[in-house]
């Protein structure tokens, strides 16, 4: 394959991105808060940073998006280098930096994950890319780019936090929706679930969806891996259910503890619509 073509796929790949994420807009914003269910990836992924962040510092968030986790992050005291490629998202994380009266303690820069030459080596006392960013990255050199830029910027021995979307929790939501792609294009359909590349064009951007074994390898390489963790964990694809479950709020207390109990098995992280992984330099 040649470079002109991969280089084309790139930059057909973040234009699709872009577009999509800037029509997505607050969507993105809510998609964390909009229900119970959504909440778990922000609980949990929140319950694994406060497990390894230092106490202080300054931190990276490498496609951040709106900006949900550098505005907890800068609450909590510390100092945040908030970085996406969509524009629009950029300036709804400006509105709700300002909204929670963080302004001096994020700052705002466009970019992405796959090119931090704007960062010198060693600069950041944590690195994290939440959400997905990573999965959006389709080509396979260019996600392994990503990677050593998200470890290269990280200080020795810090954490880093990165999270994607899971092929296998992807295969098993297929059964509930029944994707018209199944039909209308099984090659699409076999491609992603089987491989995990995705080019778009069926309802959602551009994506490789990881397995978690994949991403671990991607990840050894450059640094020691700490802990994996499927972020809806036992309840994943189990929305409906879970938000029904959570509204009696006699069960929380108890779904939550088994939750962070099993959630690093690596059997229910091969399962999670979203898994984290847990490194340092």
């Amino acid at each position: 394959m040649n470079i002109n073509y991969l280089s084309n796929i790139n930059l057909m790949t973040k234009k699709l991105v872009k577009k999509y994420y800037g029509e997505y807009g607050m969507k993105e914003w809510k998609r964390l808060a909009k229900d119970p269910y959504h909440r778990l990836e922000f609980d949990t992924t929140m319950h694994f940073l406060k497990k390894y962040l230092p106490k202080k510092g300054l931190i990276v968030d490498a496609g951040g998006g709106p900006g949900r986790y550098s505005i907890e992050l800068a609450k909590a005291g510390y100092d945040v280098i908030l970085l996406d490629l969509t524009p629009e998202l950029l300036e709804i994380a400006k509105r709700k930096i300002q909204k929670e009266k963080v302004p001096d303690k994020v700052r705002i820069l466009q970019g992405s994950i796959d090119n931090l030459s704007i960062f010198e080596n060693n600069s950041f006392d944590a690195v994290i890319c939440l959400g997905g960013p990573l999965s959006h990255i389709v080509s396979r050199k260019q996600r392994t780019k990503a990677i050593s830029e998200l470890v290269r910027v990280a200080k020795k021995n810090v954490p880093i936090f990165v999270s994607v979307i899971g092929r296998l929790g992807m295969c098993i939501n297929s059964i509930n929706y029944l994707w018209y792609e199944m039909l209308e294009a099984p090659k699409v359909y076999r491609r992603y679930t089987i491989k995990g590349d995705y080019l778009g064009g069926y309802g959602f951007t551009p994506n490789h969806f990881y397995s978690p074994d994949e991403l671990k390898k991607e990840f050894e390489a450059k640094s020691k891996v700490l802990e994996m963790v499927g972020l809806e964990g036992i309840f994943s694809t189990h929305k409906k259910r879970y938000n029904k479950i959570f509204k009696l709020k006699k069960y929380n207390k108890i779904l939550w503890e088994t939750h962070l109990k099993t959630c690093t098995e690596p059997s229910i992280v091969g399962i999670s619509e979203h898994f984290m992984i847990i490194c340092k330099k």
